[in-house]
């Protein structure tokens, strides 16, 4: 009979050792709510393609976000859907634009107990759909655009947005946006840049959920997803322009990126967990092909192993949940 002398599963024997030799565990506080606000009164609007997933009024977002503080999530992530659109997105930088005007009401609601974030993004605001002013040719203006981003950045920093998203993937975007900040006094306002963004397909339910009006793609901003190193310099050349924290988008398809970005970088490394990768898991629990618990949990923990230091999801408040009832246990 064979009889190792190395046994890896002495470890595994009991829940007691399991738990001594759990290398990542799950915080709310590394959780994020991207949140969707829409114009209007009423009632919040169920978005068909993301079971759970809703586009909140004001009103609605206020008790949504007091919920998320008292579950002790770190933040919530703000996305306006506004009910009139321009080519320049001038609805981004209108002070009294929904996205701007719900940071101030949800900045009063929770004080210090979450971060309020912002989306720093053209796309739900242009009737043609992309993330930047067009020029002539159709094509996106890079440098055009950089200016847009400018002026939102100073909008939704006086409007109470601790952190910027910076999502559009525009090339200086980083540089351009912490400038406007330093000169205008917001030195304080933090700058996430979505820096390995990739053309993905999981995109899908995102574009309902904010009512997208795109035609084409994106390929010639976003990032191509068979480039690994590419992902990497792009969060590179984000921190050397002065990024307080860089992101990889999507998490679970990107998992290798996440890694590389993770092990070069010396700021705080973020993942979103985009809209596909939820309505996958919620399609097939519903179905009853998988534990949807387990499943959520386990795509979330898989995110955070990869060197995630906090990982945006639309499970924040539920996950964080049930990461505080075991806890209390």
């Amino acid at each position: 009979m064979i009889t190792p002398v190395i046994r890896p599963r002495r470890l595994r024997n009991s829940p007691a050792l399991r738990r001594l030799a759990t290398e990542i565990r799950l915080h709310p506080s590394e959780l994020v709510l991207p949140m969707f606000v829409r114009e209007g009164s009423g009632d919040a609007v169920p978005i068909q393609s993301m079971p759970g997933v809703v586009q909140h009024t004001i009103d609605s977002a206020r008790r949504a976000v007091t919920e998320a503080a008292a579950a002790g999530i770190g933040g919530v992530m703000l996305f306006g859907v506004p009910s009139v659109r321009d080519a320049v997105g001038s609805g981004a930088t209108d002070p009294d634009g929904i996205l701007n005007a719900a940071t101030r009401a949800l900045a009063d609601e929770v004080g210090d107990a979450l971060s309020v974030q912002t989306d720093l993004c053209l796309d739900e605001f242009t009737d043609h759909g992309h993330c930047g002013v067009l020029s002539v040719d159709g094509s996106v203006d890079n440098d055009a655009t950089l200016e847009r981003y400018r002026e939102m950045a100073l909008v939704q920093a006086a409007s109470g947005s601790q952190l910027l998203g910076l999502s559009g993937m525009m090339d200086g975007q980083v540089a351009a946006v912490r400038e406007a900040l330093d000169q205008s006094g917001f030195v304080n306002t933090a700058v996430l840049a979505y820096s390995a963004k990739y053309a993905s397909a999981f995109y899908g339910p995102f574009r309902d959920a904010v009512e997208s009006t795109l035609e084409g793609d994106r390929r010639t901003y976003q990032l191509d997803p068979a480039n690994r190193r590419e992902g990497v310099r792009e969060a590179l050349l984000d921190i050397s322009e002065g990024a307080d924290i860089v992101m990889v988008k999507p998490a679970m398809s990107y998992l290798d990126v996440l890694s590389d970005v993770a092990a070069v970088s010396d700021i705080p490394v973020w993942a979103y967990q985009v809209s596909g990768e939820y309505a996958m898991i919620e399609a097939a629990a519903a179905h009853g092909w998988i534990d949807r618990r387990r499943a959520v949990e386990e795509s979330v923990l898989s995110i955070r192993r990869a060197g995630a230091d906090a990982v945006l999801t639309y499970w924040a408040v539920e996950l964080a949940t049930w990461l505080n009832e075991r806890q209390a246990r």
